[in-house]
């Protein structure tokens, strides 16, 4: 499938490193879709944390808006949002109080960049997988892990590999791969035992 990302572009969204990212042209596109439309609710939970006080809830909050803003190369997004979770884990709120609406008006402009892709119709890569699916196969891949059954291992890894994770989750997941490949079965099963969890 085609698609026109010049609109992603003029406004700053390096689409090569969503792509680089995500895995695939479909690939991003599902994500920036799942991305748009997390926007009233994640606006909401953050000002909702920030006008509460709550510095916990709002650090988990920014950091998960940070990494999702970078998996779909919103970096300058990405970046203001690395601000404030620093800020609020070193309890700085004045810093998170005078920013926020900053990096909200930032994020405003990203989903209106994106809302062309967040309102076609819902796109799904070839070979991704439901949340369902995912939790399915990582069961099925940390048994075939206790059973060193490895070529089942690497095809398991390979169709897990198919749910959209973020990028953190992605990683493990490349490394837990490496880890099936050399035969260290027990530290690739520490792995997706750590990705499991984030399958929602």
């Amino acid at each position: 499938m085609e698609f026109d990302f010049s609109i992603l572009k003029e406004n700053g969204i390096s689409v090569t490193e969503g792509i680089s990212y995500t895995g695939g042209n479909e690939k991003y596109v599902s994500a920036l879709q799942r991305y748009f439309r997390g926007y009233e609710s994640n606006k909401k939970a953050l000002e909702d944390f920030l006008s509460a006080g709550d510095m916990e809830n709002y650090s988990i909050k920014v950091h998960s808006l940070k990494s999702n803003s970078r998996m779909i190369g919103a970096s300058a997004l990405g970046d203001a949002f690395e601000e404030l979770e620093l800020a609020s884990k070193d309890g700085d709120a004045d810093l998170v109080n005078s920013k926020t609406h900053l990096a909200l008006d930032l994020y405003a402009r990203v989903i209106d960049a994106i809302r062309p892709f967040g309102e076609m119709e819902k796109v799904t890569a070839g070979d991704e997988i439901t949340a369902e699916e995912a939790k399915e196969t990582a069961e099925k891949l940390l048994e075939a892990l206790d059973d060193f059954d490895d070529d089942l291992s690497a095809e398991l890894a390979t169709k897990l590999g198919g749910y959209p994770f973020r990028i953190t989750q992605r990683q493990k997941l490349k490394e837990a791969a490496g880890l099936i490949s050399d035969f260290m079965y027990d530290e690739a099963a520490e792995l997706i035992k750590e990705i499991i969890p984030t399958i929602e």
